[in-house]
């Protein structure tokens, strides 16, 4: 019989201490996984995420760890020490704010936070449309979690007014483009505002206005991307899904791209970019679509950073172009050939925007790409069109 250290609970999510509790019940992971319906190793995963948050925290019995340090800490090192019968005396416990380890381990719990949201209900193919079309459909510099205030910055922005936007703007730009064959959704870096519970950059540590708990704006974000996903399913055959590093989000894209990944791998009519570093390119016939968030590599650069970093997909293509943001404004220009095209935000500035002074009109934009031709059109939409007085 598997015994549950009762002290792991408080380490648990919602859907991890249902797993806990059912292995304790049955006496085993195999017990719990028939009983829940779900896979052995989904279970196996559920509880090493949790024993592994637990030790970041300073606690594992195992090895004399019993001094747990706040949910915003990880354990830096552990001291113990022993007396001569061998048994601890004392502990000196170094801790430090949460980064890289416990990103470490929100990568690990991916199948845990995958079970939270459950497999995709296969959505019925559209009857008609062009094999020739793809609508590449671009939101960049959302900040999902953000909190900007109308006399300070000209508009209101939070968790709410966010989510009501991006799926109206969704709906709007699918109903106005042509009846493509494919469609890609882009997430364009910054999709998230913070990238932990603690509403800093992750590089810089500027302080965020966050309108948020980190784990709301979490859950908020997967509500989004998946409904994101419905909608271009009931309107194109296939869709590609990009969700793009940014300097705000360099660790929440990656692990929810993974997340979604498993989510849809029994949908064969979607795929996910998996690249693990912040470039991201896909041929559509003649096309090369390349993306980068913009926070690395400036605009100018970028064509023969992608000529060097996707070699096979620069030589089968004739027409190319790198969408990027990062800097909340519009901008378009040819290099060469290849056309860099800066995406606008649809979010509204928050504080730091507003007193630095920089302006920008807010929209988003879907291009619709032929095999053969290249770009051939584009629709654009903006905030006001979805905000009702």
């Amino acid at each position: 019989m598997q015994h549950i250290d009762p002290e792991l609970r408080q380490f648990c999510t919602a859907r991890q201490l249902e797993i806990l509790e059912t292995i304790e019940l049955h006496g085993s992971g195999r017990g719990a996984a028939r009983a829940l319906g779900i896979d052995e190793k989904t279970v196996r995963d559920a509880y090493k995420a949790v024993v592994k948050k637990a030790e970041l925290q300073g606690y594992s019995p195992a090895h004399d760890m019993v001094r747990k340090v706040p949910d915003s800490y990880t354990v830096k090192g552990i001291s113990t020490y022993y007396n001569k019968e061998g048994k601890p005396s004392g502990q000196w416990v170094k801790s430090s704010v949460k980064h890289d380890a416990i990103l470490e381990a929100l990568k690990e719990a991916v199948s845990a936070i995958n079970d939270d949201i459950g497999k995709a209900q296969l959505v019925p193919a559209p009857d008609m449309v062009d094999d020739e079309l793809c609508n590449v459909l671009t939101f960049t510099d959302y900040h999902l979690g953000m909190y900007a205030w109308q006399p300070e910055g000209g508009a209101d922005w939070d968790i709410h007014i966010a989510e009501r936007i991006i799926l109206a703007a969704m709906a709007e730009m699918i109903e106005r483009s042509p009846k493509a064959s494919m469609a890609i959704i882009n997430i364009q870096g910054d999709f998230l505002h913070t990238d932990g519970k603690l509403p800093v950059t992750p590089a810089h540590k500027h302080v965020l206005d966050a309108d948020s708990r980190f784990p709301k704006i979490r859950r908020a974000a997967i509500r989004i991307i998946r409904h994101m996903v419905s909608q271009a399913l009931s309107a194109h055959k296939d869709v590609h899904l990009i969700i793009a590093e940014g300097n705000h989000d360099e660790e929440s894209a990656g692990w929810l791209a993974d997340a979604f990944a498993v989510h849809f791998e029994d949908e064969p009519r979607v795929t996910v970019n998996g690249s693990d570093l912040p470039f991201y390119a896909y041929v559509w016939g003649q096309n090369m679509i390349g993306v980068h968030h913009g926070h690395k590599v400036r605009n100018e650069a970028l064509p023969l950073l992608f000529a060097a970093q996707f070699p096979a997909e620069w030589g089968a293509t004739t027409r190319r172009e790198i969408h990027c943001g990062h800097r909340h404004h519009r901008d378009e220009k040819e290099f060469n050939g290849v056309t860099v095209v800066q995406h606008p935000t649809l979010a509204a500035r928050d504080a730091y925007a507003a007193r630095g002074g920089w302006i920008a009109d807010r929209a988003a934009w879907s291009i619709t790409y032929h095999k053969k031709w290249g770009p051939i059109g584009r629709v654009m939409v903006s905030p006001e069109m979805f905000i009702r007085d």
